[in-house]
């Protein structure tokens, strides 16, 4: 299959390299760049929770993350526990799931009145905050990173307007949001909207379907193992 991502740089040739092994034509074609967000990390802490891997990334510069990398950190998934042991901690547990995965396998652990620190993006809501609090589990978000929407790349425009893709991942909302919104802008919705679409879940799914997009389907967990069965099951 001809396919685009439209993730972060770093994101995409990883995911596109999975799926080059597998035979398919990759265009990685970023609509989104990751900026890490200065922030005060000091504080008497007694995990780190992150539901992203662009959260330990973005915190390689903070001059509080040595005093962290002591602590336990409570990971969504696979590729956040991986980002958070390349950067430098040891005891990780993954919740190998979504949001409310991670805040079951916390609510397992032993309690302590010290607080937990959430490393978040700029734009993630604060339900493993809210929900860890209705469990009496005391956290504090801290924005640490925020991403940053780009402009259709000119091979991405290219390849709608000559017919040479067969469909996009959509790993999140926001980059959704924006393949939709640059299309338009682009002048190539029809073409764009002509693709098959797969998304990670059904919170991503969402804007192309309000946009109308007609060929969308729904990874059964959210996680990119899933996408990826997903997409094998397409190309039968």
């Amino acid at each position: 299959m001809r396919i685009a991502l439209t993730r972060p740089q770093a994101d995409g040739e990883r995911s596109a390299s999975i799926l080059r092994a597998q035979g398919h034509d990759v265009l990685v074609a970023p609509l989104m760049r990751i900026e890490p967000v200065a922030a005060d990390l000091s504080g008497d802490w007694s995990a780190v929770i992150v539901t992203s891997a662009n959260a330990p990334e973005a915190i390689a510069g903070n001059p509080q993350r040595k005093a962290l990398l002591h602590l336990p950190v409570f990971a969504v998934g696979g590729r956040s526990a991986e980002a958070a042991r390349a950067a430098g901690f040891d005891k990780i547990a993954s919740a190998d799931g979504d949001a409310v995965a991670l805040v079951q396998l916390i609510a397992r652990q032993p309690r302590t009145p010290t607080p937990m620190l959430y490393l978040a993006g700029e734009t993630q809501a604060a339900y493993v905050v809210g929900e860890l609090a209705r469990r009496g589990i005391a956290a504090a978000m801290r924005i640490v990173y925020r991403a940053v929407t780009a402009p259709f790349p000119a091979a991405l425009t290219d390849a709608l307007r000559s017919a040479s893709l067969d469909m996009v991942l959509h790993y999140s909302k926001r980059s959704a949001e924006n393949f939709i919104a640059r299309a338009r802008e682009a002048k190539v919705e029809r073409e764009a909207f002509a693709l098959q679409h797969l998304c990670l879940s059904a919170q991503v799914a969402a804007p192309l379907q309000d946009a109308g997009a007609p060929h969308i389907a729904v990874a059964k967990h959210p996680d990119e193992a899933a996408l990826i069965e997903l997409l094998r099951a397409s190309c039968r």
